[in-house]
């Protein structure tokens, strides 16, 4: 049936030459020629000579960019009265994320009232000081004493202003937590009616913006002299294992980690569909060259039989040549050849099996 399939594809000739020298006769000659209609569906390559390059799988994840990334922080201890975020939520840029009570809120509007109330005082007691020295009842200097305490009250209104202006505080024992950034809360450690402490150290919200993101990738001490600066990467995660997305190396940690012993690397990935989120992980194939030059031809060229790698070498219709090569290693649809084929001879590069099984069988 296999022959009956190539006869449909492949024309093979036998032409049988017969000169006679007495009652001797040849053996036939047997001629193979290559049909319109295969020659038709065949693709030819021309092998060229090119940089080796090779691939490095890693692992890692995604992470948020630290540059858009914002950490949220309760200013005084409180009690949480109400939360109006959750995670993974989008959030802009001044909106109310959170409300706390608080006793040391309602000491600031008391400072205020105080500041205040010093002022208004300060201001009085320098017009009847300035009121005195024109009737010269006092000295200048008590009109510069009470200048200078006039300043320090001012001063003093200024900086509780200041503090209610940089902390959105409004009248009251309540203050409001507030996005400093747009983005998504990627983290949320805060919960209604919980207590927080004044000595607080972490942070009750994370807001991230992804439309570009990183990937921290690990690289075995083995692999280390392979990778550098600015080479390609193909980043995959298991969420979406047939979208390929590509950045380069930005970034090289030159340090080990004492508990994986590797060091890590850092991907920028553009990510204006934000399918790639933080904390995914990440399967990161990393593409560099070899620094040397080999032929190079389609994977698609190649034949394996007989525990042997061929190609099908196209001269002409009548003149095609089954070449045994040595391959140096495969990257994808690039085949790299050591031996075995010259550049800018014509490979097969489709349909070759079967004309190689019609030459070979």
């Amino acid at each position: 049936m296999k022959y009956l399939y190539y006869t449909g594809l492949i024309c093979v000739s036998l032409i049988a030459l017969a000169a006679c020298h007495g009652k001797e006769k040849d053996e036939a000659a047997v001629v193979f020629e290559l049909s319109d209609t295969m020659l038709k569906r065949c693709e030819f390559t021309k092998a060229r000579l090119q940089d080796v390059k090779d691939e490095l799988k890693l692992f890692g994840k995604v992470t948020a960019d630290n540059d858009k990334m914002a950490h949220v922080y309760p200013i005084t201890g409180g009690i949480v009265s109400e939360i109006r975020v959750e995670l993974g939520d989008y959030v802009n840029e001044g909106q109310l994320l959170a409300i706390v009570k608080s006793s040391e809120v309602a000491d600031f509007q008391r400072q205020l009232v105080n500041a205040r109330s010093d002022v208004a005082l300060g201001e009085k007691n320098l017009q009847v000081a300035r009121d005195l020295f024109a009737g010269k009842l006092n000295s200048e200097k008590e009109v510069l004493a009470s200048e200078k305490e006039l300043e320090k009250a001012k001063s003093e209104l200024t900086r509780i202003n200041e503090v209610y202006a940089i902390y959105h505080l409004k009248q009251g024992s309540e203050y409001s937590i507030t996005a400093p950034i747009s983005g998504f809360i990627i983290n949320k450690d805060i919960t209604k009616n919980e207590e927080l402490r004044s000595d607080r150290t972490e942070e009750v919200f994370s807001i991230a913006q992804i439309n570009e993101v990183w990937v921290l990738a690990n690289v075995n001490e083995t692999n280390i002299s392979k990778v550098a600066l600015d080479y390609e990467a193909d980043v995959l995660t298991l969420s979406y294992p047939d979208k390929i997305s590509r950045g380069k190396v930005d970034k090289i940690f030159n340090v080990i980690d004492p508990t994986t012993k590797a060091m890590k690397i850092l991907i920028k990935i553009n990510n204006p569909d934000l399918l790639l989120k933080p904390e995914m992980n990440a399967t990161v194939n990393l593409k560099f060259s070899e620094n040397k030059k080999l032929i190079a031809i389609p994977s698609s060229a190649v034949i394996f039989d007989k525990s042997k790698n061929f190609v099908m070498v196209f001269k002409n219709r009548t003149h095609i040549e089954t070449r045994a090569i040595e391959v140096y290693h495969r990257l994808g649809d690039v085949t790299y050849i050591s031996s075995g084929i010259n550049e800018y001879e014509n490979v097969i590069s489709k349909n070759g099996l079967l004309i190689y099984d019609a030459l070979n069988d």
